[in-house]
């Protein structure tokens, strides 16, 4: 049985990150083990625990965050977010079974150090999910204001990911199907040179890890039920093109 996505904050509703916690789940799922317990997950940059209700399928979570600023609301939620550096982390070697680095690392300068420190902590035969923005040329005002360093193609991040000593089964775009209406409607503002009003779909500020646009309700609605078409379409195969890469890496056996 598919591990169900549970909907327990606002960021849930927003048909983005909904959308990609469907894709997170399902290949999670695929590759990892089905909604297995008694595994230890760590959750790089974890803000104030946005996803970790989602990863505690997997196992015991452990969040890692740079910024001191959501911590406490992640502790009110009663989740485990340690301040630390995502490229140097306080953490033994080998201690994770699953690593999860969900739109993290391109908001982050040095890339390579991320990535090995990923590999450094995880366990020989565990996992790694990744997700980042996809294409430079969709560079945006959301990149500006959440402080994006880059944007990669699916090339581009399996190369950083086999580099780093990973094995890397599965790097393919989310967000196929909105893909059109979304690279259109950056190009067109780009054009016009207008810039939409960003404001966050949580009500606490502090909880908030992306900014991300909102939608609507009857649009919301619609595009969240194209993320669930999508998402089963993902299981088989890798899409050809999106707004964000995904990828399922995994640190091989000794």
């Amino acid at each position: 049985m598919p591990t169900p996505m549970l909907v327990q904050i606002e960021e849930d509703k927003h048909w983005w990150f909904a959308s990609r916690t469907r894709a997170i789940l399902a290949l999670l799922d695929k590759y990892a083990g089905e909604g297995k317990k008694g595994r230890l997950v760590l959750d790089v940059g974890a803000g104030a625990g946005n996803m970790m209700h989602h990863l505690a399928h997997y196992g015991d979570v452990i969040g890692l965050e740079y910024n001191p600023k959501p911590i406490p609301v992640a502790h009110e939620r009663g989740f485990d977010v340690r301040q630390g550096d995502a490229a140097a982390m306080p953490f033994d070697d080998a201690m994770f079974d699953i690593v999860a680095l969900l739109d993290t690392v391109e908001h982050i300068p040095d890339e390579k150090a991320v990535l090995n420190e990923c590999f450094r902590v995880t366990k020989p035969g565990g996992w790694m999910i990744v997700t980042v923005p996809a294409f430079m040329w969709l560079w945006s005002h959301n990149d500006v204001i959440n402080l994006h360093e880059r944007r990669y193609t699916a090339p581009e991040l399996k190369q950083k990911l086999q580099a780093a000593g990973w094995e890397v089964p599965y790097c393919g775009y989310n967000n196929f199907f909105v893909f059109p209406l979304g690279a259109g409607v950056i190009l067109l503002r780009r054009w016009l040179g207008k810039e939409p009003d960003m404001a966050s779909p949580h009500f606490d500020e502090d909880a908030y890890q992306v900014e991300m646009e909102p939608a609507p309700p009857l649009l919301n609605a619609l595009l969240e039920n194209v993320g669930k078409a999508e998402v089963a379409l993902l299981k088989r195969v890798r899409l050809p093109i999106g707004t964000s890469v995904i990828a399922m890496a995994r640190k091989p056996s000794e």
